[in-house]
């Protein structure tokens, strides 16, 4: 009786397991935008089309089966002293309404890389857990006497120092992948900063994989094109492959900036998308 019953609780494993599986409602929320196109030249090195392209700003919420609020990204404050002739937005913080979540039910946020739209709004959220990899850290901290040459803000370094003052920052140690929450994993990719990362979660259906810099625009990956810039272009090449390997479905490999996000996914809301296919 008593292996008859094991043999049972056994075979039901995978079903008790199933139903227990942690999922998230995924979203894409914009809150702002540059008023200027910018060309593709700027978005994919070699291109010379002559086309051009919207600029949104965006981070992303995963709202969790087991209660978990995290976002990917935090966007910029008022204190990025953006030029509001050129770039339009607003406060990230009140997009949450729209999937009536709160900022202080905000439990974790995973920062894919610490340039100042990225990372300027971890203090809108006091309560939760900040993810970083160290490398990022550390290249963040030692540029304390010109931030902004390396796409960083002076405030956002007191910001995080802050953090780790306060015991509400976890570094990550580069690690290729990890998973750092329920279904939630972090991966290691294209030195478009020295650690930067991008997150995949499960949406109930699919995974989806949060690209955020990694991957700026759509363009990037069909064209198997970096990004301009001064970090290992091939290595963000290769990272465009890796991810279109393991998710054929490019749609759901969310860039970073692209419009067109916007147009793939349904609508809940002004400026908010759920990422699900």
């Amino acid at each position: 009786m008593t292996k008859f019953f094991l043999l049972i609780c056994t075979a039901l494993l995978p079903f008790v397991y199933s139903s227990q599986t942690v999922s998230y409602d995924i979203y894409a929320l914009k809150f702002g935008e540059r008023k200027n196109k910018i060309s593709i030249e700027e978005v994919a090195v070699g291109e010379t089309s002559g086309d051009s392209t919207k600029v949104f700003f965006m981070y992303w919420l995963l709202k969790g089966s087991n209660g978990k609020n995290i976002l990917v990204d935090a966007g910029f404050t008022e204190d990025a002293k953006v030029d509001t002739q050129k770039i339009t937005f607003t406060a990230p913080e009140k997009l949450l309404a729209v999937v009536n979540v709160k900022p202080e039910e905000i439990t974790d946020i995973i920062i894919t890389h610490p340039h100042w739209d990225h990372i300027g709004g971890i203090d809108l959220y006091p309560s939760a857990m900040v993810w970083m990899q160290q490398k990022d850290y550390d290249d963040l901290i030692s540029k304390k006497k010109n931030p902004e040459a390396s796409g960083y803000n002076k405030a956002d370094i007191q910001k995080v120092l802050k953090r780790k003052e306060n015991g509400t920052l976890k570094l990550l140690q580069a690690k290729r992948d990890e998973v750092i929450m329920p279904n939630v994993t972090v991966v290691t990719a294209s030195v478009h900063t020295p650690g930067s990362q991008y997150v995949t979660a499960y949406n109930g259906k699919q995974n989806v994989f949060i690209a955020s810099d990694n991957c700026k625009y759509y363009h990037n990956i069909i064209r198997m094109k970096s990004i301009p810039g001064p970090h290992d272009q091939k290595a963000y090449v290769r990272t465009l492959r890796n991810m279109k390997a393991m998710m054929p479905d490019i749609d759901l490999i969310i860039p970073g900036h692209d419009p067109l996000v916007f147009e793939k996914f349904k609508s809940v809301g002004k400026d908010v998308v759920e990422i699900k296919k």
